[in-house]
């Protein structure tokens, strides 16, 4: 209870912590059951807190990739992740506008500030975008 109390855990995650203290995989997964009826463990909830701790510095490509690293089903991860595509360009406008706040004014400059979206999971084709002229805001 007191790991669920700071915040909230896949049902995977918490499993993986509180093997080392059980007596039997099957006790763990039916305390985890029980967590489950209780409403105190899901997964649902997990994602949305996970999307929303790291939309605000991360692309898609990375949420979705810690998404799954949690062990959650491929349509929770789809959804929320589908969700995120809605609004990349506008987060990532916003990451690089808080990160550098100035149109690159060279080609190693903007080669600099290219890796730093990718390497934060945004697209290529955000990263273009964010980049480009400021003509580029056509959807």
């Amino acid at each position: 209870m007191r790991l669920l109390a700071r915040r909230e855990y896949s049902r995977s995650e918490l499993g993986r912590r509180l093997a080392p203290h059980a007596e039997s995989a099957e006790q763990v997964e039916t305390l985890l059951d029980e967590l489950a009826a209780a409403r105190l463990l899901s997964n649902e909830r997990f994602a949305e807190s996970l999307v929303h701790r790291r939309a605000e510095r991360y692309g898609a490509a990375t949420i979705r990739r810690e998404l799954r690293t949690h062990g959650l089903d491929d349509a929770l991860v789809r959804t929320h992740v589908a969700s995120l595509e809605r609004t990349e360009l506008e987060r990532a406008r916003a990451v690089w506008s808080r990160r550098f706040g100035r149109p690159p004014g060279s080609p190693a400059e903007r080669a600099r500030q290219t890796r730093f979206l990718l390497a934060r999971g945004f697209s290529a084709e955000t990263v273009r975008r964010v980049l480009g002229t400021e003509d580029d805001d056509t959807d």
